[in-house]
């Protein structure tokens, strides 16, 4: 629950800081007639204003519960090793650790860290016949669909 907590308030803070470069966007382009303090006067008084607090409100506290999913890909860790450390340096990860058959990935970069809110750990296992792949969504979607192109090209060469 409380780590839960910490990444909805990492993307309310990240939601927050979004909208309010927006604005200034709009100001500096000349497309909003009102002053920053007007603008977050409109938004706060109003009921149509209302609405945009509320919606980062709502997104924030949904978001970690639908931004984290796991996924399998057929396979094996074990002989198929080099193909998942591919696909994962492909999508800008880097194996960190490896302890009782887990492999962690994180990205390999500052900024794909700060893109990430430092929500970059992806764990990958055995499950049966399958490769599970555990994480952030997007990290986790990348890497799945490198993994099964790296794997049809091995059994397709074999």
């Amino acid at each position: 629950m409380k780590k839960y907590f910490i990444r909805s308030l990492k993307y309310f803070c990240a939601l927050c800081v979004l909208c309010v470069l927006i604005m200034l966007l709009n100001r500096l382009a000349g497309t909003s007639i009102l002053t920053l303090k007007e603008t977050f006067y409109v938004m706060f008084h109003t009921p149509k204003g209302m609405l945009l607090p509320v919606v980062i409100v709502v997104l924030a506290a949904v978001y970690p519960r639908i931004g984290f999913v796991t996924r399998r890909v057929e396979g094996d860790t074990e002989k198929d090793r080099q193909q998942i450390i591919n696909a994962f340096r492909t999508a800008g990860f880097a194996l960190r650790s490896e302890k009782e058959g887990v492999m962690i990935f994180r990205a390999d970069s500052p900024l794909r860290k700060l893109t990430l809110l430092w929500e970059d750990e992806i764990r990958v296992s055995q499950f049966g016949q399958w490769i599970e792949i555990d994480g952030i969504r997007r990290g986790v979607a990348r890497v799945q669909y490198q993994l099964e192109n790296y794997l049809r090209n091995k059994r397709y060469d074999e």
